[in-house]
């Protein structure tokens, strides 16, 4: 992850959903391939190294996003009907057994790097100030999966962390959470 290199900066989730939706319509401008991993990245909550080397046919006719994990786990994601959607018109007319993120440079999907600067141009062209990286699309579903649903256990599974404590400073939500939610709590 581009935060744990020596000199680089912790990258955040993107809150602003004006922000998101900027963003993505520049990366959509600029190609479906792009715009698509910006889309299935915040929509999935999936690491970079688990979204680029998938096939169209892991995603298009499944109902889950399957990961298996260094440790021999697998994890299973459910997707979204708006995802499945997003999805279906993205693979629409494509090879079953190509990359869904297909290098220029032959038959290898596109390179953590070259989604990096995919994502750095797209926040400098939407005005993001914050600090972005391919980790930004796990964080940011991450944070608004949280601001939806308050249910930081599944995040935390979603994830694969091993505490609550960790997912919250992984979504950039302060620990004081407990006080406010304390603050107006009555039985």
């Amino acid at each position: 992850m581009e935060n744990k290199r020596v000199g680089a900066k912790k990258v955040e989730p993107i809150r602003d959903i004006e922000k998101i939706e900027r963003m993505k319509e520049y990366l959509k401008s600029q190609s479906p391939r792009n715009g698509f991993l910006f889309t299935l990245g915040i929509n999935s909550g999936l690491k970079i190294t688990d979204i680029l080397p998938l096939t169209i046919e892991e995603v298009k006719y499944a109902s889950h996003l399957t990961i298996q994990e260094k440790t021999g786990n697998v994890r299973r994601i459910k997707m979204t009907p708006s995802l499945k959607e997003e999805i279906e018109e993205y693979t629409k007319g494509k090879n079953d057994h190509e990359y869904l993120f297909p290098s220029r440079e032959g038959n290898k999907p596109i390179s953590r790097v070259t989604a990096w600067n995919i994502l750095k141009e797209a926040a400098s062209a939407a005005g993001i100030e914050e600090s972005i990286g391919t980790t930004t699309l796990r964080k940011t579903y991450g944070y608004h999966y949280y601001q939806q649903t308050k249910d930081l256990s599944t995040l935390q599974q979603i994830f694969g962390h091993s505490s609550v404590s960790v997912t919250l400073s992984f979504i950039g939500v302060e620990e004081n959470i407990s006080d406010q939610t304390l603050a107006d709590f009555l039985l």
